[in-house]
């Protein structure tokens, strides 16, 4: 006890370090989109046929993107909604460069009444990485 009095901003400091390194998982969990893998995105692509959603921005799907996804800026995504009414019963996985703006479109996308929404964890990042397919 006497060690934590004498070092209360060490113990703080490791604790937020330790919350800020579980926090992307959690806060995934807490908003109802479930974070998936690259290989994980790919079956929902094979099996369930699922829409793979670019927010990224103009220049970066120039640059090279995941064969067959729609591309809808996450500025526009808003205003846009209605292009994704049909695959409301579809699973979406969300993609952007790294996994960011892509789970704040989930978000969009869950408060707009979409329910089998997903974000491609790490995002283009993970899915070069993976090895996998792109097309320009």
């Amino acid at each position: 006890m006497d060690f934590i009095l004498q070092n209360i901003w060490l113990v703080l400091l490791a604790l937020f370090s330790g919350f800020m390194l579980i926090w992307p998982s959690i806060g995934g969990r807490l908003s109802g989109v479930k974070q998936v893998g690259p290989q994980e995105a790919v079956m929902l692509f094979n099996h369930e046929d699922a829409l793979v959603l670019d927010v990224r921005e103009e220049s970066e799907w120039r640059d090279g993107h995941i064969p067959k996804a729609k591309h809808i800026p996450l500025r526009q995504l808003k205003d846009r909604m209605k292009d994704l009414e049909k695959h409301k019963d579809k699973p979406i996985v969300a993609v952007c460069r790294s996994g960011n703006r892509s789970a704040h479109a989930c978000r969009l996308l869950r408060q707009s009444g979409f329910e089998r929404v997903h974000n491609l964890a790490g995002g283009m990042l993970a899915w070069e990485q993976a090895g996998l397919p792109k097309e320009k």
